[in-house]
């Protein structure tokens, strides 16, 4: 199965719906990151997370970031989508390892913290951004994400996201969806989505036993006859470039390139994402921020 993000909306326009699975993008991660099986998952569950809230937006060119700090021993993660939902990421420390839980599950919320912060910002493209911040509720980052819509969006959102980890520490499936509820939910829809909901099986279960972001959708939003909207393949993207770098570096003004300079001509610069590396010679980097400056006199 492909990594797929599904949308549907209910026949009445009162509950809409997102689910998506990412394996694959999740598994791509780890590589890049050499990930720890609690560090994988926490940082796949909010790769999941991102994408569907930033395929949400809508806008070519905006962006959701997702920034979690708590207190555990991971540090902050950091998830990046695009309005496709097309992700990056990555996690502070990815070679922690923490006993599993009781219950023979990896302990995400103890690696996270059980207390911090979660904050969102997204880029519209406007002159501010928009930027929401909520406590964390313990870590586990679907029950954050869902308090997140609840204190900063009014939106009474239900999110469910996954990952399992196999035991040569690849990903055997990950994933997850979102239902929220618009204005103008009766109580009888509200009560029915809850049944449905707390009759479905973990994200991972099902995804486990081969079902797709439709099915799961289909479960969650049984009777009331979804329509699907979008469907679309996600992937893991990083958007650095050499120009990019060379932007960041120029932005840090003549003064800053000098002083790097005369510590080391030679500057690397390695991508907290996706690890690619720029290597830049300072001094022709000064001279062309010289000649970019007389130019533009």
């Amino acid at each position: 199965m492909n990594d797929t993000l599904v949308r549907a909306m209910s026949k009445d326009g009162m509950v809409k719906a997102t689910a998506v699975y990412t394996r694959a993008l999740t598994e791509r991660a780890r590589q890049i990151h050499h990930t720890s099986p609690v560090a994988t998952a926490a940082l796949g569950r909010a790769l999941a997370g991102v994408s569907m809230m930033g395929n949400a937006l809508k806008d070519n060119g905006a962006s959701v970031t997702m920034q979690i700090k708590g207190d555990g021993p991971l540090g902050t993660i950091l998830a990046v989508s695009d309005a496709e939902g097309n992700v990056r990421g990555y996690v502070q420390d990815a070679s922690v390892e923490l006993p599993l839980r009781a219950d023979g599950k990896l302990d995400v919320g103890s690696a996270v913290g059980h207390s911090g912060t979660l904050t969102v910002i997204k880029d519209l493209g406007l002159k501010e951004p928009y930027v929401g911040t909520v406590d964390l509720l313990g870590g586990e980052i679907a029950e954050d994400l869902t308090a997140y819509y609840a204190y900063s969006e009014q939106v009474p959102t239900v999110m469910a996201l996954g990952v399992l980890v196999d035991k040569d520490l690849s990903i055997l499936c990950a994933g997850g969806f979102m239902v929220q509820l618009l204005p103008g939910a009766t109580d009888a829809e509200i009560d029915q989505l809850e049944k449905n909901i707390a009759a479905m099986p973990s994200v991972t279960t099902m995804l486990h036993e081969g079902k797709t972001p439709e099915d799961m959708m289909q479960l969650a939003l049984a009777g009331f006859e979804p329509n699907v909207l979008d469907e679309r393949d996600v992937d893991y993207q990083c958007d650095c470039s050499a120009e990019r770098t060379k932007e960041m570096l120029f932005s840090l003004g003549r003064k800053e390139l000098v002083k790097m300079r005369d510590e080391d001509p030679n500057c690397e610069v390695v991508c907290h994402f996706c690890h690619s590396k720029y290597q830049y010679d300072l001094n022709d980097l000064i001279a062309e921020y010289d000649a970019q400056a007389a130019e533009n006199k």
